[in-house]
């Protein structure tokens, strides 16, 4: 017979042989929440090892939520399944879903150089025009870490054409999104990051700086930093970093000032330290076009023109402009890779308002593609009257899922065409992604396929874990409201996913 027990973390579960003899079983009825229903299934409780896992560990006053279905549905592990949840990271798996399901793994994006004028000689008479159409990336990560990789290309074009000088000007769409620069929800002092980037339909580099810092100095002197592409003059960095003695502690200290691209570096670096760092800036479109620009000239073709902006979506016409070069994208399966296996903020949001445009052919918004998303999202048996969305990738506090119905989704997605390339784009345990550090010593290495998750307080896996026993276990462990260090909550959580293993 089981009976609950009030915990500091919640309820837990403890099997007992007569309720009767355990007086706290005298508990409201408004506690017993621990069972959920599911077709064909059986219900579940907290097994005893991992109840102790938890409540003697040093985050047992955090608050834990646990599920896990075998390879035949039946719910086996259960700890407040019933409850909402932040997911963190972890809800990049709906994203992406979602996308796969609406898009189509082989889906990709063009974008396209156009010429407007003639050439004459060695000269284009008129103006370059790029549009924009949301593609995250043109960047390195699919180009031998070169972020110039595109630019490369339509230079090559040009110089090919025997162009040498630009008698016009350059212009950028940017009007296919919105002009919402981040999703609601994403905290202020995030947004000089990587990981919480403005969003842009023209875009370049993850709209990001890539700053390295070099402690080579004698003690307090103020190491030498450098920046790529090519120290672009189009950011402003104040260096009031110091290096100090060799031993001491690395603090890391960026700041944007927000609405410009000024930014403030006052970390201390231990003698002899490197650092690197993508750090975000503002007006993505400019930087695109600037960087374009900079870079013709650096390979010797001469713009006589400025730079300009159209963001005016109804007022966007192609007529009357000359093809000159168009960049197709990697499939979008290979972007779902890079979004799942290092947890891109980026990529997830950029896609999100992607997804908004195609679905109903206006301009996109953060706010319309979390509407397709909540619409998958009731296809996959969510309860949507629960569901709060904010963002696509789960960086916002604010957003909340239940998780049993998120366990669910993983189980029920096995039997869709697009569940292997959701399966592949996974991190491995031990081997890759943002699981490549962790469980390297462990018998979870290579059995266990999972999206990590991480914001402030909160720290969650969810995934497929094969065990010793050859079952596969649908797992999601998210633990909300701690204090401690999240490294004490991957200890908690391996030793869980370690009991999984052996004992399924």
């Amino acid at each position: 017979m089981i009976c609950l027990n009030w915990r500091r973390s919640g309820i837990s579960v403890t099997k007992t042989g007569d309720m009767k003899t355990n007086r706290t079983f005298l508990l409201p009825l408004f506690l017993l929440t621990l069972y959920i229903s599911f077709p064909g299934t059986n219900y579940a409780q907290l097994s005893g090892p991992i109840e102790t896992i938890i409540e003697t560990s040093r985050a047992s006053n955090a608050f834990w939520a646990i599920q896990v279905m075998d390879s035949q549905g039946n719910f086996i592990e259960e700890l407040n399944g019933d409850k909402l949840v932040r997911p963190a990271s972890n809800l990049k798996l709906l994203t992406s879903g979602a996308l796969l399901d609406r898009l189509g793994p082989d889906f990709y994006f063009e974008t396209t150089l156009y010429g407007r004028g003639e050439q004459v000689d060695s000269v284009w008479v008129g103006d370059l025009v790029i549009e924009g159409v949301g593609d995250p990336s043109i960047d390195g990560n699919f180009y031998n870490d070169n972020p110039l990789f595109v630019f490369e290309k339509w230079v090559h074009t040009l110089i090919s054409n025997g162009i040498t000088r630009i008698d016009g000007d350059v212009f950028g769409f940017d009007g296919l999104f919105d002009d919402v620069p981040y999703p609601r929800g994403w905290e202020w002092d995030d947004l000089s990051y990587y990981y919480a980037p403005e969003i842009s339909a023209l875009s370049f580099n993850s709209n990001v700086v890539n700053l390295e810092v070099t402690a080579e100095g004698p003690v307090g002197s103020i190491p030498e930093i450098v920046w790529s592409p090519f120290n672009t003059p189009y950011v402003e960095f104040i260096n009031e970093q110091i290096i100090t003695p060799p031993g001491t502690r690395y603090e890391e200290s960026y700041r944007r000032i927000l609405g410009s691209n000024t930014i403030v570096l006052r970390s201390t670096l231990p003698q002899g330290y490197y650092e690197t760092e993508p750090l975000s800036v503002s007006n993505p479109p400019h930087y695109f076009l600037d960087t374009f620009v900079r870079y013709l000239e650096l390979r010797g073709i001469e713009v006589m023109g400025s730079v300009f902006i159209n963001n005016d979506y109804y007022q966007w016409t192609n007529e009357n402009l000359v093809p000159i070069d168009i960049h197709r994208s990697e499939p979008l399966y290979r972007l779902i890779e890079r979004l799942n296996q290092e947890s891109d903020n980026f990529y997830t949001e950029m896609l999100i308002k992607k997804l908004g445009h195609l679905e109903y052919n206006v301009q996109g918004t953060t706010e319309l593609g979390l509407e397709v998303l909540k619409q998958y999202m009731h296809e996959m048996q969510f309860d949507t009257t629960e569901v709060q969305l904010r963002d696509g990738s789960g960086l916002s506090n604010a957003t909340l899922v239940n998780i049993s119905d998120f366990n669910r989704y993983l189980y029920l997605i096995k039997k869709y065409d697009f569940f292997p390339y959701l399966y592949n784009s996974m991190a491995v345990a031990g081997e890759s992604g943002t699981l490549e550090h962790r469980f390297r010593n462990s018998p979870l290495r290579g059995n266990f396929m999972a999206k990590t998750g991480f914001v402030s307080g909160v720290r969650a896996l969810s995934g497929y874990l094969t065990t010793l026993s050859g079952e596969d276990l649908t797992i999601t462990l998210i633990t909300n409201n701690y204090s401690v260090r999240t490294s004490h909550i991957d200890f908690i959580h391996q030793q869980i996913l370690e009991y999984l293993y052996n004992n399924y």
